[in-house]
């Protein structure tokens, strides 16, 4: 092996390496026993991103325009707060917040059911904190879906 080719792998990661030596990893869900794509699949990041964003402005333009009163240096605690109570009433109850109804979600439990209002605590508590929501398996779960027992679906 030339250096040229370690470098490529280093750079590459350890599962692009792993796929060139025959390991298959399958795609994202298959595990779970999801479909590859479509309805029930496992969400892709862009549409998770994209729900979070849409969420996370519809609670700092409550907190800002409701709660502040337009002062915009109480404005972040109260959006969190507001997302956390909005997250866990919402996917505790329906399945999905706003954000993630607009661009087509559903968070489910592992076996397809619906996710347990402790679950949905948890999984709240979890993604409020950031750092589990951005530490994702091969599934393109976070941490926070991981340890909740959670995936979050295409409806």
């Amino acid at each position: 092996m030339d250096n040229r080719q370690a470098i490529g792998s280093w750079l590459s990661g350890p599962r692009a390496t792993a796929e060139d030596m025959g390991v298959d990893f399958g795609y994202p869900g298959q595990r779970l026993g999801l479909p590859r794509e479509g309805p029930g699949s496992v969400a892709r990041f862009g549409r998770r991103m994209g729900a979070v964003a849409l969420d996370w402005i519809g609670c700092q333009l409550i907190a800002y325009g409701l709660i502040t009163g337009g002062e915009l240096a109480g404005t972040g605690n109260w959006t969190l707060g507001i997302f956390v109570v909005l997250t866990v009433l919402t996917v505790g109850t329906v399945g999905f917040t706003p954000g993630k109804r607009i661009v087509g979600l559903r968070v489910i439990a592992e076996d397809g059911g619906r996710l347990g209002l402790g679950r949905v605590v948890l999984r709240t508590l979890l993604l409020a904190l950031v750092v589990p929501a951005v530490i994702w398996d091969r599934d393109g779960r976070g941490l926070h879906d991981r340890l909740a027992r959670a995936v979050q679906v295409r409806i």
